[in-house]
C-alpha cells in the first residue's frame, strides 16, 4: 500500500488564510470514513473507496487504514497519483477510451493491478489490441446497466455474453467480473426505496453472473457502488466489493436525500464578506461560481440550497442564509425566507464558510485543503491531484 504522506504543516487560524479556500474538517472526515467501513463490515463486503472526491493521499491513507483493500478512480491521473505513492490495486471505473488504453497499459507493465471498464465490444477489441501491442495483460470489468441511469450494457443485449466470452478467452485480457452503479439512488424518494434499489442491483448482478457461468464463462467478482445505496442496503450477499466515494466528505445533496446529516459535511469553502446591500437584503462574498461550482443538484427539491448554505467561521450553519446567486468570482448571500439579513453580524471582512451542493465539483477548483481539527484550528495542508 502507499505511504499517504501528509501535507506541509500549517498550524494557525482560518482568518489568516487568503480566500476563497477549501477547508476540510478532519474529525468529520474520519467519522465519515469509519461509518462506511463499519457499514461494509456489517454487510460482509469488501470496500474499494472511490477517490474522485478527495483526490488526496492523506485521505487515501485513512481509507486504507480503515480497511479499504484497493481504490476506485475516475481519471488516469488519479490512478497514476496513487500508483506513484505505492498503491497497487486500482479500478479505473470509467468506460475505457481506446486512446487512453496505452496509458493504462503502462501502469500494468509497471506492476500496478489496474482494472479497466467497458460496456462495449468495440472498446474491448481496441483495449485487447493495445494489450497485445504492449505485451501486457489488461484486466477488464463489464458494466451492467440495471437502471438506465448512465452507462452499461443490458443483460438482454446480444453483445453481453459475446463481450464476456471475448474478455474471458483473449490471451491478453483478464475478465474480472461485473459491476453496476446505483446512481439512481440519488433520485430515490425514501430510505426504503434506496434499499429496494440496492437489492435490485444485487439480484441483477448475481443473475447475470449465473447466466454467464451457465454458458461456461467464469465471472470471478461482482462490484456495486453508490454511497446511499450501500449505506441503506439490507443485504449485499453475493457481491464482492462496494465502490463509494462521496461519503468521505458528504455534501448538501447527500444530506437532502438522507444519506447523512448536514453536521456530517466535512468540506466547506472559506470566503470573505466584501460587500453589503441592505436595500436588496444581501451580502456579497468573494466566492462565486468558480469557487463554489455552479452545481445546482439540490434545485427543485425540498432541500434546495441555492449555491450553498452559509456557516460562520467555525462551521456552524446560520439558519435561513444561503448563496442565492453566483457570478464568476462573486456570490450573493441572502435569506431563503426573505427575513432581514442581520447586517451588523457581518461587517466587511467577516469570514464565512459555505457548504457545497456537490463536494466533488466544488473541490475540483482547488489544489489543496486547509485541514482543521475540532477547535477549527488549521493543523495541516493536504495537496490534491486534479485534471485528467
Amino acid at each position: 500500500m502507499g505511504n499517504g504522506a501528509e501535507g506541509h504543516a500549517a498550524a494557525g487560524a482560518l482568518n489568516a488564510i487568503a480566500t476563497p479556500a477549501l477547508v476540510l474538517d478532519l474529525p468529520k472526515l474520519e467519522r465519515n470514513i469509519e461509518r462506511m467501513a463499519d457499514c461494509c463490515r456489517r454487510l460482509g463486503i469488501g470496500l474499494r473507496p472511490h477517490v474522485k472526491t478527495p483526490k488526496s493521499l492523506p485521505v487515501a491513507a485513512r481509507l486504507a487504514a480503515a480497511g479499504a483493500f484497493g481504490f476506485t478512480v475516475s481519471t488516469l491521473q488519479e490512478a497514476e497519483y496513487l500508483a506513484a505513492a505505492g498503491y497497487s490495486d486500482i479500478f479505473y471505473a470509467v468506460p475505457i477510451d481506446p486512446h487512453k488504453a496505452p496509458r493504462a497499459a503502462e501502469l500494468a507493465k509497471a506492476g500496478v493491478n489496474i482494472s479497466l471498464l467497458t460496456d462495449s465490444l468495440a472498446a474491448a477489441h481496441a483495449a485487447a489490441a493495445t494489450a497485445e501491442a504492449c505485451e501486457t495483460v489488461l484486466t477488464m470489468w463489464i458494466e451492467l446497466d440495471v437502471d438506465h441511469y448512465r452507462t452499461g450494457i443490458e443483460r438482454s443485449d446480444p453483445d453481453f455474453e459475446t463481450l464476456a466470452r471475448f474478455l474471458a478467452t483473449h490471451p491478453w485480457m483478464r475478465f474480472a467480473g461485473l459491476m453496476s452503479y446505483g446512481g439512481a439512488s440519488y433520485n430515490s424518494a425514501s430510505v426504503s426505496a434506496t434499499a429496494a434499489l440496492a437489492e435490485r442491483h444485487r439480484v441483477a448482478l448475481i443473475e447475470a453472473k449465473q447466466a454467464l457461468e451457465a454458458s461456461g464463462i467464469p465471472c470471478p467478482a461482482l462490484s456495486f457502488g453508490s454511497t446511499p445505496a450501500v449505506m441503506y442496503a439490507r443485504s449485499l450477499e453475493g457481491i464482492t466489493e462496494a465502490r463509494c466515494g462521496i461519503y468521505t466528505f458528504q455534501d448538501l445533496f447527500q444530506a437532502g436525500i438522507g444519506a447523512c446529516d448536514k453536521s456530517d459535511i466535512a468540506l466547506s469553502v472559506l470566503t470573505t464578506v466584501i460587500g453589503a446591500n441592505p436595500s436588496l437584503n444581501r451580502l456579497t462574498i468573494d466566492a462565486g461560481g468558480l469557487a463554489l461550482s455552479k452545481d445546482r443538484s439540490t434545485q427543485g427539491r425540498p432541500f434546495d440550497a441555492g449555491f450553498g448554505l452559509v456557516c460562520d467561521e467555525r462551521g456552524e450553519i446560520i439558519p435561513e442564509m444561503y448563496v442565492s446567486t453566483v457570478s464568476q468570482e462573486l456570490g450573493l448571500v441572502t435569506t431563503k425566507d426573505g427575513s432581514p439579513v442581520p447586517f451588523s453580524r457581518f461587517p466587511i471582512g467577516t469570514r464565512l464558510r459555505i457548504l457545497p451542493n456537490h463536494a466533488d465539483m466544488t473541490a475540483a477548483a482547488y489544489e489543496e485543503y486547509f485541514v482543521v481539527d475540532d477547535s477549527q484550528t488549521v493543523i495541516d495542508r493536504w495537496q490534491r491531484t486534479n485534471r485528467w
